[in-house]
C-alpha cells in the first residue's frame, strides 16, 4: 500500500493512494492522524478499502510531509563511503546521528524554501524508514519487523550554517528545507531496504545515484542502535543518509536555488519532487 498525508477542502488527512487517487483513510477511521493510524494497527483494514471510490485525485490535494507530526525525526550523516570520502572524513564505528523538527518539513511538491541567510542551499537524497510499532532495544535480526513503510527525503541542507559549530543541526532544520514524501510505501511492499537505487536529480541531471547496500550502518543496525538510546514510536522517521554527489563537494559548488526542482527517486517507492524558492 501507499499511504500519504494531505490536506484538502480546509481539513488535513491522510490517505490510501491507488493509481493517482487517494481514498480519504481519515474519514474512515477515528485515528486522526497518519502517525495515530498507525499506533491503531489497522493496516489490515486500510488495505481491504482499496476498491473503493476514490474522494480526491492525486495532484488535486496540498500534500503534506508523510508524517507531519512524528515524535522525533533522527537523521544520520555520513552513512554512505562514497559520500565519507568526498568529505574527507573517516567512517565511524557508530552511526553519526542528528536531529531534524517536525517544522523543518514539507510535502511533495511543495517548494523547498532557501533561507534568507544563505546562499549555500544543497540536496541530500535519502531512505526515510517509518516506525510502525512501539519498540525498545529492538536486535539486527528483528528490527524490520517494526518498521510501518519507507519513502523518500530530502535532507535540504543550509551548509555554512551545519559548518557553525562541530554540531550539524543548526544547517539541518531551517524551516522549510526537508522534503518528505510523496507517500509512504508499506514494509510489506519492500521486504529488503538494502535492494534499492536511490536516485537525485537537479532541474533533470542525475546528481546522486546509489544502491541503498553501500550504507555502512544498515537499516537494520540503524534501528538497533536508536531503539538502544530512547524508545521508538510510530511514526518516528529515521533519516538513513545520503550517498556522494552532495552539491557542496562539487568544484563548482552546485547549490539549489529559486526557480530549481529538486526529486529524489526510490525505486519501489516513488519520486519526490519539490521547486525550491527563495524566502522573500
Amino acid at each position: 500500500m501507499k499511504l500519504c498525508s494531505f490536506t484538502a477542502d480546509g481539513r488535513a488527512s491522510y490517505g490510501l493512494v491507488t493509481d493517482s487517487r487517494i481514498v480519504d483513510l481519515g474519514r474512515r477511521f477515528e485515528a486522526p492522524t497518519l502517525r495515530d493510524f498507525l499506533a491503531s494497527d489497522q493496516m489490515g483494514e486500510a488495505a481491504k478499502l482499496s476498491s473503493e471510490p476514490a474522494d480526491y485525485a492525486f495532484d488535486a490535494v496540498t500534500h503534506d510531509p508523510v508524517i507531519p507530526n512524528p515524535d522525533k525525526i533522527i537523521c544520520v550523516g555520513l552513512n554512505y563511503h562514497d559520500h565519507i570520502q568526498e568529505t574527507g572524513r573517516e567512517e565511524t564505528p557508530n552511526p553519526v546521528l542528528f536531529a531534524r523538527f517536525p517544522g523543518s518539513q514539507i510535502g511533495h511538491g511543495r517548494p523547498l524554501v532557501k533561507p534568507l541567510e544563505s546562499d549555500k542551499f544543497d540536496y541530500e537524497g535519502e531512505l526515510a524508514v517509518i516506525i510502525g510499532k512501539d519498540c525498545r532495544r529492538v536486535s539486527q535480526e528483528d528490527a524490520l519487523s517494526v518498521v510501518a513503510g519507507y519513502a523518500c527525503y530530502n535532507d535540504g541542507s543550509v551548509r555554512d550554517w551545519q559548518r557553525h559549530t562541530h554540531q550539524f543541526l543548526p544547517g539541518k532544520t531551517f524551516a522549510g528545507t526537508g522534503g518528505f514524501g510523496p507517500w509512504m510505501v508499506t514494509a510489506d511492499e519492500i521486504p529488503d531496504p538494502s535492494a534499492l537505487r536511490l536516485t537525485t536529480r537537479l532541474n533533470g541531471e542525475v546528481v546522486q545515484d546509489t544502491q541503498t547496500d553501500l550504507m555502512v550502518a544498515s537499516v537494520p543496525r540503524l534501528i538497533a542502535y536508536c531503539s538502544t538510546i530512547l524508545p521508538l514510536l510510530p511514526g518516528d522517521v529515521i533519516v538513513s543518509g545520503t550517498p556522494g554527489g552532495v552539491g557542496a563537494r562539487r568544484t563548482p559548488p552546485l547549490w539549489m536555488k529559486d526557480g530549481d526542482v529538486c526529486e529524489v527517486e526510490i525505486s519501489g517507492i516513488g519520486t519526490l519532487s519539490n521547486p525550491v524558492k527563495a524566502e522573500a
